[in-house]
């Protein structure tokens, strides 16, 4: 199969959880839909040509670890895991119900696949460094992926981490942030500017790629990239869309944590076919 047929099949697979995260939010009445959307290219490559993961053993020891920082976009994890085989698609529909593996954010003990509890922004890196660092002094080859939003950029924390990765040459971290420039009260350079994230990355001595993360092909690339590029820490700059395949819900802050009403999902679901 070439690559041309593989990112094909990839868009395929990303139309269709693009339409779970709308159906199990609106069955829920509640979540994170813009990010969740937005994000759900990325989620697509990295379960379907990256993570080395395998359904019937999430618990592996040489997986790759998938570590959610922002967990608030866990819709978009939790239909791309149902894609991938590693629970039925029927339980997307228990989103945010009492005595569901699927809570509102990713709870570890909850479903075994999910790495650690991530709600607070700001504390995913930490606890993927952790990580990282125990695989490397273990001579261990898994691959470590922290998914983070721009909006946690705010936090403190991340930068600590960012140092610590640095300083600790965790070359078998990867950093993907959805720099999508929405949080919960508006546009990120309105509430916190964070200017050009490639730029302080580098500064601290990471490596950095700058993608469109809604191109199949462009996340592709990435992530075959950093599979060569293990000097040191990667981070991959992924310029998103939120609500991504939704018109109506595109770049618009207020779907960042709103659920569609019934003809908002029904005009969401046609313009996802």
């Amino acid at each position: 199969m070439d690559k041309k047929e593989v990112v094909n099949l990839l868009n395929l697979q990303a139309k269709k959880i693009r339409q779970n995260i709308i159906k199990m939010i609106h069955e829920a009445k509640s979540g994170h839909t813009a990010g969740s959307l937005g994000m759900t290219d990325v989620f697509t490559a990295l379960y379907f040509s990256f993570l080395n993961v395998n359904p019937k053993k999430p618990k592996d020891p040489d997986r790759d670890y998938l570590i959610l920082s922002n967990g608030h976009i866990c819709p978009g994890l939790y239909a791309t895991l149902a894609a991938r085989g590693f629970f039925k698609e029927q339980e997307l529909f228990t989103l945010r119900k009492f005595e569901s593996g699927l809570q509102g954010h990713p709870h570890r003990e909850s479903l075994p696949e999910l790495e650690t509890t991530s709600g607070p922004l700001g504390s995913g890196l930490s606890q993927a460094c952790g990580i990282a660092l125990s695989l490397k002094r273990d001579k261990k080859n898994n691959k470590v992926v922290c998914l983070m939003s721009d909006g946690e950029h705010d936090e403190g924390n991340t930068w600590e981490a960012i140092m610590f990765a640095h300083k600790y040459h965790l070359d078998n971290l990867l950093v993907i942030v959805d720099r999508n420039r929405i949080q919960i009260d508006g546009n990120t350079e309105q509430i916190m500017p964070l200017g050009s994230l490639r730029e302080k990355y580098l500064s601290f001595g990471w490596g950095v790629i700058d993608i469109n993360g809604n191109d199949m092909q462009e996340i592709v690339n990435a992530l075959q990239r950093a599979t060569i590029e293990r000097e040191k820490p990667l981070a991959i700059i992924a310029h998103t869309t939120p609500g991504k395949g939704v018109k109506f819900m595109e770049h618009d802050y207020n779907w960042h944590g709103r659920a569609p009403n019934e003809e908002e999902t029904k005009r969401a679901l046609e313009l996802l076919k």
